[in-house]
């Protein structure tokens, strides 16, 4: 079968994207996370733990483990990490952790079947291969992991800080998937930005991968950095293609210094003008795609049988805290500071300050800082935006309206903002579906936004007086 016929070419329009880019959620969730509130706690995430499914009929489970220490700063970097050589940290870090596992493994017990596992960060690799048997040893004693062949489980390492042998090692522990961070080869670019990484140590990690039986290996790119010119994109696609990736991502480089401390290490005058980082990502899709990899959504690219691709054709894709994944049916429990679950239609997070999260854990509790209920009308959007993101194309039956209505009804303001899009050719208006043209797959944020019921109104009344909602959300492109 011709992927292509599955997957249209996504049409890159630079005029179109440069005139509708805006400030927008991403999307990892719907509502999005700043619309968590406080007074959603332990008590409420226990209670809708309580209402999943039990026994055979209970979904399978998906587990987040965050890992926040890092031995260097990457000033573009925007995850909640905390940077330090004292690696003893990490051993307090990991003993609260497991507490935390052992909380939420009785809260499961039963139902504890796993099917997808990813370790993020920081960087994961931060703890040794003893730590790491130590952690995956508490996991398999509270959850059910699924057989090799079937389950997902993926790590994020840091080529910098991970050997050949290492990579047999984490094979050896049970990871099938590999995510690398590159984001540009160029050394100067690397300069800018505080991360040194030949390209061999890439390469090196993605053989080993191969050769220790790893399923996938994926690369992280950003484009938009510091010193970046088309040049350096260009080299450094040529290389990441040659070496063979079965998933690329492709991320937009969101330079918001008044909100993350060190990318104030990075000089304005040292990144790209717009028109040239619009260039950039229209070079990438240009690219990626002549080298045969399919256009997933967003930033995400994967080969044609990779199983995001195959996700997708499946109607297993979804949008999670982690980005694209597969495994949609599963409930999100995820472990470690910061970190963010969504289960039995809540949403909620840990405390994202470490000597908060160890308090809550000292108390024996689930250490949930805030979160959010969804009603109704939330969990119908939430499906809506979920198939936009993930199909670009959403059937009107697919959706349960309340009291079985129609949608057209239902959605009636939204269908008629929508016209502005479908004049601008993102999206068709059709009698009996909404579909997102070529055109308008970078543009899906935008479209999503239309549905978006709370865009617009203050999260928080007292902190929308000082400071204005977009500051929260990076631009679309």
């Amino acid at each position: 079968m011709n992927p292509d016929a599955i997957h249209p070419a996504v049409e890159f329009d630079a005029e179109l994207i440069a005139r509708l880019n805006r400030m927008g959620p991403r999307y990892t969730s719907y509502p999005t996370a700043d619309r968590f509130v406080p007074g959603f706690g332990a008590a409420d995430y226990r209670a809708a733990a309580s209402a999943c499914a039990g026994g055979t009929a209970a979904r399978a489970l998906s587990l987040y483990v965050h890992i926040p220490f890092c031995e260097s700063l990457c000033y573009y970097c925007a995850c909640n990490k905390l940077i330090t050589n004292d690696h003893g940290k990490a051993v307090k870090y990991l003993g609260y952790l497991q507490r935390e596992i052992a909380i939420q493994g009785r809260l499961f017990e039963g139902r504890n079947k796993l099917s997808q596992l990813h370790f993020g960060g920081g960087t994961p690799t931060y703890l040794s291969d003893e730590q790491m048997d130590e952690l995956l040893a508490s996991l398999r004693r509270w959850f059910d992991f699924a057989p090799d062949g079937e389950g997902e489980y993926s790590i994020e390492v840091d080529p910098r800080t991970v050997s050949p042998k290492r990579v047999a090692v984490l094979r050896r522990q049970g990871f099938n998937r590999l995510s690398l961070g590159v984001q540009d080869f160029d050394h100067e670019v690397q300069r800018a930005v505080n991360r040194i990484q030949p390209e061999a140590m890439t390469t090196d990690l993605i053989k080993a991968a191969r050769a220790n039986g790893f399923h996938s290996v994926s690369i992280d790119l950003i484009y938009g950095l510091p010193k970046q010119t088309l040049a350096t994109i260009a080299s450094t696609l040529e290389k990441v293609i040659a070496a063979d990736p079965d998933r690329i991502a492709v991320y937009n480089y969101a330079h918001m210094p008044n909100l993350f401390k060190s990318q104030r290490l990075i000089a304005d005058a040292d990144l790209p003008a717009p028109e040239v980082k619009l260039a950039m990502l229209g070079l990438c899709i240009e690219r990626l795609c002549a080298a045969g990899y399919v256009y997933i959504g967003m930033d995400h690219f994967a080969k044609p049988g990779d199983d995001l691709a195959l996700a997708q054709r499946q109607g297993r894709l979804q949008r999670n805290f982690q980005g694209y994944s597969t495994h949609a049916e599963a409930e999100m429990v995820a472990l470690g500071v910061s970190a963010i679950s969504a289960v039995g239609g809540t949403y909620s997070q840990n405390e994202k300050n470490l000597t908060a999260w160890y308090a809550r854990l000292d108390r024996d509790e689930l250490p949930v800082a805030r979160g959010v209920v969804l009603d109704e009308d939330d969990l119908l959007r939430r499906a809506l935006i979920g198939q936009l993101m993930c199909n670009f194309t959403l059937p009107y039956a697919s959706l349960a309206l309340p009291g079985g209505g129609s949608f057209v009804a239902y959605f009636a303001p939204e269908l008629e903002k929508l016209r502005t899009l479908e004049r601008d050719g993102l999206v068709t208006i059709g009698e009996h579906a909404l579909e997102v043209t070529p055109r308008g797959r970078l543009l899906i944020r935008n479209v999503c936004m239309v549905f978006d019921r709370y865009l617009g109104t203050p999260a928080d009344p007292a902190a929308a007086q000082t400071q204005s909602q977009p500051l929260r959300f990076s631009r679309t492109i």
